[in-house]
């Protein structure tokens, strides 16, 4: 029966500190990389948005995140409206502003 199942044989032991140490190198490693790829685009894009949104003002044609495209009547503090048409005005949120679009935008629209 031995020909269907190998012999076990002892492996050599290893040192505990050789293990660990590439361990620890190849999770700074990871972090390196996750830092790059996630972390620092993602703040990026969140300081764009904070710099665009610092610099709203009133008639800038903007798309906000619902998909609405407006002209900006007016900005508060934490509130944009927003005229979508002749006499058709929507508050929202000042983040929901996604972008800016060029002038000329919304008339073509």
């Amino acid at each position: 029966m031995n020909f269907l199942i190998d012999n076990a044989w002892a492996q050599t032991a290893q040192s505990p500190t050789g293990g660990s140490m590439g361990f620890i190198i190849m999770m700074g490693l990871f972090f390196v990389i996750f830092y790059f790829m996630l972390i620092r685009p993602q703040s990026k894009r969140a300081k764009e948005h904070r710099t665009m949104l610092a610099a709203l003002a009133s008639g800038d044609e903007v798309v906000t995140s619902g998909g609405i495209l407006g002209r900006v009547v007016e900005v508060g503090e934490s509130f944009v409206t927003i005229e979508v048409a002749d006499d058709v005005k929507l508050k929202v949120q000042k983040h929901q502003v996604s972008s800016i679009v060029p002038k000329g935008t919304f008339k073509s629209a």
